[in-house]
């Protein structure tokens, strides 16, 4: 069995959910009162709560159903995350210019879609998309938008394949739709009856996976 489901949680079971980021951070005080930093992780990892609303027996019943399906922990799959799911801000429709992925060498023909954090650019978190919505992504080389068949985009694993490799100093940039990759966080899920046909389900928490 597949260690990861290209399935996406439906976005209504996630109303009234919450969304985080963590990282690592290893600190060591040294005698003099200064201390050093580090961090083992590149990336941060996000943690979802989901299902807490009240919710129709049938949409608690939809939840269960896709819990049992993934067999708890075990299998990943696509989460769609309320506060980052774009690659320019939420309230914005993705431009072929929004995110930088990489510049032409004349030879390349493969780049990595993947996603800017932060303004200034040489303390930049860059995050590789794995996961983009099919069908979503627009691309451009040297400020150009592309044809729809001039490239085309693994909706596995956010490569993006050029049919032409684009000169010696393109830049290639792109703008897209995309899920964050996760799991269940616990091999448990309960379900309260509230009423007649109303259920609340126990927070069911996520949390991203690196793929």
């Amino acid at each position: 069995m597949s260690a990861f489901h290209e399935v996406r949680l439906p976005v209504r079971l996630a109303f009234g959910g919450t969304s985080g980021i963590e990282r690592r951070t290893e600190i060591v005080g040294l005698a003099s009162g200064f201390e050093q930093r580090s961090s083992p992780w590149a990336h941060g990892r996000r943690r979802y709560l989901v299902g807490t609303a009240t919710r129709s027996l049938d949409e608690a019943a939809e939840l269960v159903a896709f819990f049992e399906a993934r067999r708890g922990r075990l299998c990943g799959f696509r989460f769609r995350d309320p506060a980052d799911f774009k690659s320019c801000a939420p309230s914005l429709t993705p431009a072929p210019t929004d995110q930088a992925l990489g510049v032409g060498d004349g030879a390349r023909t493969v780049f990595q879609l993947a996603k800017s954090y932060g303004a200034d650019v040489e303390a930049a978190v860059i995050r590789p998309i794995a996961k983009p919505q099919a069908g979503g992504v627009r691309v451009a080389v040297a400020g150009v938008e592309q044809a729809a068949g001039a490239f085309a985009v693994d909706a596995a694993t956010g490569l993006v394949t050029l049919a032409s490799a684009p000169a010696a100093g393109a830049r290639v940039t792109a703008g897209f739709l995309f899920d964050t990759p996760v799991r269940f966080d616990l091999d448990r899920i309960d379900v309260t009856l509230e009423g007649f046909g109303a259920a609340r389900v126990g927070a069911v928490s996520l949390v991203e996976v690196r793929v």
